[in-house]
């Protein structure tokens, strides 16, 4: 059995669950979700709700039981009393495997038997051997709106690039700027004037999570349409809007990763910022595919 844990947002949690998808696939074993985090959360995480029963995937809830029998080592009542009385957690069991840095680690690729995920897993090394898999899985369940239906049949339609603006926390937490920052607007002005010398008659799809702010403060020279009618809890429909896109310039954001990710268009031209955090502790380079260009 694999059990994985789930952290974040929508994009964090897809990333959890292809790397636990992949073990359990080349291990044979059945493929369980933890979702303790979202009962502890912290308040600069409230916002965050499990996401992914919107999508297609293999949806198996582990209990708590499951989750302590991979998590800690087994010890004798004995012991067990000891360690209440002193109030120190149990040791940590060796099927229980944290990640430890966030480049990529091919540790994971090889672990057989029981085995506990706990991190964030943000590269497609860690899944792109059941690529297939994991596209099947990550497509919506149910029908989209009516609006998001007449936008997906406009982005078909024409040389549609989806543009995602990521602020929120990213801008007004000062803890959560310190380690990631956001990218400016002149970050995004690079790109869609690299992207313009590639793409003919480019028509720019553009998404948020502060909307109004964008609108306000984003005017481009070129055919612009902002997606502001799905609320957070219908994230999932702008996921799927921006795969529909042919061309993708994404934030350092795991949610418009997916979105240019999953885009099936062949020759799609996907811009990624260079700087994904602000913070120097994180090594990115298996983060963004080799294809990608960096700006």
């Amino acid at each position: 059995m694999v059990i994985v844990k789930l952290m974040g947002g929508l994009g964090n949690q897809m990333f959890q669950y292809a790397a636990a998808r992949r073990l359990a696939h080349f291990n044979n074993t059945s493929l369980k979700i933890d979702l303790s985090w979202f009962d502890n959360i912290c308040e600069v995480d409230s916002s965050r709700v499990y996401a992914l029963d919107k999508l297609a995937i293999q949806e198996n809830f582990a209990t708590r039981t499951e989750i302590d029998v991979l998590t800690f080592k087994t010890q004798r009542t004995f012991e067990r009393l000891i360690t209440k009385a002193i109030g120190r957690k149990p040791s940590v069991s060796s099927s229980y495997f944290r990640e430890k840095y966030f480049h990529f680690n091919s540790d994971i690729l090889y672990l057989d038997g029981d085995v506990y995920l706990d991190g964030y897993w943000q590269s497609e090394k860690y899944f792109e051997d059941i690529e297939t898999i994991i596209r099947k899985e990550f497509t919506i369940k149910s029908e989209m709106n009516v609006k998001s239906l007449e936008i997906e049949k406009k982005i078909k339609s024409i040389n549609s690039v989806s543009l995602h603006i990521r602020r929120g926390d990213y801008v007004s937490n000062p803890n959560t700027n310190q380690i990631h920052g956001s990218c400016d607007l002149k970050h995004y002005f690079r790109c869609v004037k690299s992207l313009v010398r590639r793409v003919k008659h480019p028509h720019f799809f553009v998404f948020s999570d502060e909307p109004k702010w964008t609108r306000a403060n984003f005017k481009l020279p070129y055919p612009t349409t902002f997606i502001d009618h799905n609320p957070p809890e219908r994230g999932h429909e702008d996921l799927k809007l921006m795969s529909q896109c042919k061309h993708h310039i994404i934030a350092n954001s795991s949610f418009s990763w997916w979105g240019a990710w999953l885009s099936n268009n062949p020759d799609k031209i996907i811009f990624a910022p260079k700087k994904w955090f602000n913070s120097v502790d994180y090594n990115t380079r298996d983060l963004i595919p080799g294809e990608w260009l960096k700006i």
